[in-house]
Parts: C-alpha cells; structure tokens; sequence
C-alpha cells in the first residue's frame, strides 16, 4: 500500500497528522484502527453468510464477478471450451512478437557493428580505445 513513499513522506505524513490533530492523534488512530476492524468483520460476516446461502465454500476473492462466475457456475469443461479459440489466437501472436522480437535484436546487434567501426566479417584483435570527452572546463 505504501510502497512508492520513502522515509522523508511518511514522516511529513506523520508531521502533518500531528499538526492536523494535535492531542487527538492517538484518539484518532484508535477510531480509524476500530473502523477498520469493524469493516474486515462485516466482509467475514458477509462471505459467511452467502457462503451458507448458497451452498458452497466463498472466499472474499470470489466476490469479484468474473472470478465468480470461473469458479461457481462453470465447469472445467466450459472453461476449457470457452478459451480453446482463443488458445490459437494466442499462440499466434506470441509467435509473431517473438519473431519481431528477434528481427529486432539482429538489426540492434548489426547496428552496434557498424558504430564501432567494424565490419561483421571483420574481427579486430585490440579493441580501439575509446574518444575523449569534451568536458565544461574545456570549453571555458
């Protein structure tokens, strides 16, 4: 959830939080943390209840529809019916990118070639020593 925030964010998030509530910081965070338990409950509660209704063992990741649908009203048999066209397809086009693919690194491959000076027939046996840079205080 956090991932893409460093130290430096998380603790401005802290400071703001502090700033934004003052004394009622630690007040604050038990009413977010009790909410936060209450709604786990109510989902728990929720899945169980359908879960009874229905007939069948529901996890809160098959409430998603499609997910639903996959495991609860399809057989294995429709499921291997509904992608068998699509498997082609697929084998297709995975075939096309990775020729596409590979045409792409030999004309990488021969275009590093030519940069170096060499010609693909020709192989050199002391690597040439690479230009100088211009630097900043060179051009001043």
């Amino acid at each position: 959830m956090l991932d893409n925030l460093n130290w430096w964010e998380i603790g401005a998030l802290l400071l703001l939080a502090l700033l934004i509530f003052g004394d009622r910081l630690p007040a604050v965070i038990t009413d977010g943390l009790r909410l936060v338990r209450n709604l786990r409950n109510m989902a728990r509660n929720a899945t169980g209840d359908l879960s009874r209704e229905l007939g069948t063992d529901i996890q809160l990741e098959d409430l998603h529809p499609k997910a639903f649908i996959r495991k609860h009203l399809l057989s294995e048999e429709d499921e291997a019916a509904i992608r068998k066209p699509l498997q082609g397809v697929y084998d297709n086009l995975r075939a096309d990118v990775s020729g596409v693919h590979n045409d792409l690194k030999d004309v990488a491959n021969a275009a590093d070639l030519r940069s170096n000076g060499t010609r693909p027939g020709t192989a050199t046996s002391t690597p040439s020593a690479p230009a100088p840079r211009a630097s900043y205080d060179d051009a001043t």
